[in-house]
């Protein structure tokens, strides 16, 4: 009997063990190697920036030239303004534009600046003797009895950052300072709606997280013409040669690039990287018919049919396919000799002056005409030598509206520079960064709470410990791109939005998201189940007799006791 018993004994002890192994050290670590890893997220800074409030900060200085104050007027100048105007947007967006405007009289040397008669060179001297950070706009306040500015034109815009205003007549003692600055508020404004940001853009900016109004759909329409903001785009000049046997033809699209093209690129480069490249395709057909006018004695393109151009084009480009950077296509066909001239007509059957035309995010496309070239006796091929200034001149406006930088129609009483041979004034440069800034950080913003929301609602997608850096860094780049906005830094404003949206898409795009995005918790217990349930219900059995035994010998004693 105490042999049984002992042996009774050590097979519970034996049960216990396996079933304390199993229960204590088995089920912990199978549901430790089997639960989908998920690293920790700043989940409420991400519910934080869901609810976007941006602050557009903008510095604005405003210079008073001899003879626009009195000297009691000047003492009594202010240092600072600041002026903010609130935009009610929707529930998840909020925009409020702060204008700090600073107030001086001109100095010695930008007085002399502004005793010439040719507005150009004043902007040329100003801009050298202070040089504006970017983001800023000096406004200079000359006399209204100023030869500097024809008399029909008030506001003169650089190709810097600087205005030239023209202030009201001043009489001594029959103004207020306070009247002079109020008077000279909307004329203020109204260079800033020209040189800085406007509401307009900044809602196209906002793209599809908000609703853009009936009023801007002028904007809208900008926006839908210019290129998404990427970290880099791609540039292809292509010449379309369709028949080599009539003509030979000869560009120098290098040294074009180089003259016409290259310093708006160096001048975006804070914006993007670009990479240009060109080709020369013979044999290459616009895939139109063109109808011959016999009015015009020339064959015609008719708006309706130029989009019917790209498709057949675009198979015969090609682009660097081991980059994912937009490709912005430029093409200059030549017709050949029986279908040439060849004019483009817009949609009230007038010929475009420049005869090209572009398409919305993909480029544009230029008809070359060599027609005074051909004769009866002329040899052929005809070596044609083509005027890249003519070309080029047309391919940097189809470029400056691809890349964003939108066309404004200056108000009645401006008169706009130039851009020069830059292309691009520095204030349009700014128009452009505060856009990009803007749509950066609203495309950021909306990639990181799409990725949270999908994590959350799927619990078995991996989180690894890269993505979550990732994530991390677009939050923090997303916090800091909204500071520097704030304090009017449009450069580092600029740059934080760029790592945001590279940091954020990067996450959102990692391939290790669908590595258990089809292996749900019901397909885990099926697989296991087989597995375990065969080694478990002999430990569970005797678990059971282990109880039974223990209630068997309880009863015993109370029945002894009674």
């Amino acid at each position: 009997m105490a042999t049984a018993e002992v042996e009774r004994r050590r097979s519970k002890l034996a049960a216990l063990s396996f079933a304390a192994v199993v229960i204590f050290l088995g089920i912990p670590l199978w549901w430790r190697t089997t639960t989908t890893y998920r690293a920790w997220l700043p989940v409420s800074q991400i519910q934080e920036l869901a609810k976007l409030k941006l602050l557009l900060s903008a510095e604005v200085e405003v210079v008073f030239a001899r003879g626009t104050l009195t000297a009691e007027q000047q003492k009594k100048i202010p240092l600072t303004r600041t002026h903010d105007e609130e935009h009610a947007v929707d529930g998840k967006t909020s925009l409020t534009y702060r204008y700090e405007t600073r107030y001086r009289t001109a100095t010695v040397m930008e007085e002399d600046a502004l005793n010439t008669l040719n507005a150009a060179e004043t902007d040329l001297s100003l801009h050298t003797l202070s040089e504006s950070p970017c983001g800023s706009l000096v406004v200079y306040v000359i006399p209204e009895s100023s030869l500097l500015l024809p008399q029909d034109v008030d506001v003169y815009v650089g190709q810097r950052r600087t205005a030239l205003l023209r202030g009201a007549a001043q009489t001594s003692g029959v103004r207020t300072l306070a009247e002079v600055l109020a008077g000279l508020e909307p004329q203020v404004k109204r260079v800033l709606r020209v040189m800085s940001f406007s509401h307009g853009d900044i809602m196209a900016a906002l793209g599809d997280r908000v609703h853009l109004g009936p009023g801007s759909r002028q904007s809208e329409a900008d926006s839908m013409r210019a290129f998404k903001s990427s970290p880099g785009y791609e540039i292809i000049f292509s010449l379309l040669n369709p028949d080599p046997k009539s003509h030979q033809l000869y560009w120098d699209i290098e040294g074009a690039v180089q003259s016409y093209i290259q310093p708006l690129l160096s001048k975006l480069g804070p914006v993007a990287n670009f990479s240009v490249d060109s080709q020369t395709l013979h044999y290459s057909m616009l895939g139109v018919n063109a109808r011959f006018d016999s009015d015009r004695g020339a064959y015609t393109l008719a708006a309706d049919s130029l989009a019917h151009v790209i498709n057949p084009v675009e198979a015969r480009l090609g682009s660097n396919a081991a980059s994912s950077d937009p490709v912005l296509n430029f093409l200059l066909y030549v017709p050949d000799s029986q279908h040439s001239p060849l004019h483009i007509l817009d949609r009230k059957k007038r010929a475009v002056a420049s005869n090209a035309f572009h398409s919305p995010r993909w480029g544009g496309i230029m008809v070359y005409n060599v027609d005074g070239f051909y004769g009866k006796e002329t040899p052929l091929p005809v070596d044609i030598d083509i005027n890249m200034a003519e070309v080029m001149g047309v391919f940097l406006a189809q470029l400056r509206l691809l890349l964003g930088v939108q066309p404004s129609t200056p108000p009645p009483g401006f008169l706009v520079s130039p851009p020069g041979i830059t292309g691009l004034a520095d204030w349009e440069l700014d128009r452009l960064m505060w856009s990009r800034s803007v749509e950066n950080i609203a495309t950021a913003t909306t990639t990181i709470t799409s990725l949270a929301q999908l994590l959350d609602q799927i619990g078995n997608i991996v989180i690894n410990d890269n993505i979550a850096r990732q994530v991390s860094s677009a939050v923090s780049s997303l916090q800091l791109a909204l500071a520097e906005l704030e304090a009017g830094n449009l450069g580092f404003a600029l740059q934080y939005s760029k790592e945001a949206i590279l940091a954020s898409e990067r996450a959102f795009f990692d391939p290790s998201l669908l590595h258990l995005l089809y292996f749900p918790d019901d397909q885990k217990f099926a697989i296991y189940i087989p597995l375990f349930l065969p080694i478990c219900l002999p430990i569970l059995m005797s678990l059971l007799g282990i109880m039974s035994d223990m209630r068997r010998k309880r009863r015993d004693k109370q029945a002894k006791k009674d």
